[in-house]
């Protein structure tokens, strides 16, 4: 995980599209690895059956989903092509530790980047549609991704503070 900077003020589209998902990336990564590997399965707010560890597991999961599988026209890596159900991600991050589920998401984004970087344009379409509809942009991947990792980041970082306010820290 390398020093995270504020994305550029002037930069073009694609450039300030990367920065800031790659900033949300970071501060996931910074977020996960900041816990114990009891803070990451604590299920610590009553309401939901989401815990830090599966937050990140299912942002790796987007990253492949989205970048792979979608606009890469490529066939989803392990462990997503076995997994049993879409949900998987959600339900078996408490049987990974820290270390796993940082190293699981930092390789999803690394091929994430890796598609886009070879990708020509932020126009360039998905070789297959998507919600029954049509292929979408790289751009709109891009800008989902942001999306969802920035709000599931929100939802890391509360569950994160209480699983970290219910179990001692390292």
């Amino acid at each position: 995980m390398s020093e995270q900077h504020y994305p550029d003020l002037d930069a073009d589209e694609r450039t300030t599209l990367t920065q800031f998902l790659d900033q949300y990336r970071h501060r996931v990564l910074t977020r996960i690895t900041a816990l114990t590997d009891e803070q990451a399965r604590t299920r610590s707010i009553p309401t939901t059956d989401l815990y830090p560890g599966s937050v990140v597991k299912h942002l790796a999961h987007m990253e492949d989903h989205w970048f792979i599988a979608r606009i890469g026209g490529g066939v989803l890596p392990e462990p997503w092509a076995s997994a049993p159900t879409d949900n998987w991600a959600f339900t078996s991050a408490a049987d990974n530790t820290v270390a796993e589920l940082a190293a699981l998401y930092e390789v999803a984004c690394n091929r994430s980047r890796a598609v886009a970087a070879r990708l020509p344009s932020l126009d360039t379409l998905a070789p297959r549609p998507s919600f029954g509809k049509g292929p979408v942009t790289l751009r709109w991947v891009m800008v989902h991704l942001l999306e969802e990792t920035a709000c599931h980041l929100g939802h890391l970082d509360l569950l994160a503070d209480a699983a970290q306010a219910q179990t001692p820290a390292r």
